[in-house]
């Protein structure tokens, strides 16, 4: 009697959850990577369309360049929801207050001093860069720097949780 309630009991919480269906999402590298090459192919395309083609071949392959930089932002944010661990704030304080930076600003060289690089961009599946591009962490955001010039190339905004 008792091994036939606990039965009933067990197939009570385990069936429901069986019967959740669970939403497709990016929860592998190779989902962005392959958004990536899409939209690298992309931008390809466009160029050469500017080089050889007319008007409404440019106005298409702008269309597509700007699709595939939607599914790379929306495979890359999918993925970073699913490894959040991986993007934890963490306990990461600056001397500075937070300010919020746009591309083609010019900062101060101690926002991005050595201390604030990312050490390993790979790890956080950002794009490698030139030798005068550094990756910097400023608060939650990611800053991509020129640091002979202190410009900023390219900002993700509450890029760590």
């Amino acid at each position: 009697m008792r091994k036939m309630i606990l039965s009933v009991l067990m197939a009570t919480v385990v069936v429901p959850v069986a019967a959740i269906p669970v939403a497709a999402s990016a929860q592998s590298a190779r989902d962005v990577r392959d958004a990536r090459k899409d939209m690298q192919k992309e931008q390809r395309d466009l160029n050469r369309a500017y080089r050889q083609g007319d008007r409404r071949d440019i106005r298409e392959e702008r269309r597509d360049v700007r699709d595939a930089r939607r599914d790379y932002d929306r495979e890359l944010r999918e993925y970073r929801q699913s490894h959040r661990s991986v993007y934890a704030r963490g306990n990461w304080k600056a001397p500075f207050r937070y300010q919020r930076w746009n591309t083609g600003a010019r900062i101060g060289a101690s926002y991005y001093a050595p201390r604030y690089y990312i050490a390993d961009p790979q790890r956080y599946r950002l794009r490698p860069v030139a030798s005068n591009l550094r990756w910097v962490r400023h608060y939650d955001d990611v800053l991509l720097v020129n640091i002979r010039t202190g410009r900023v190339v390219e900002v993700h905004r509450g890029f760590f949780w």
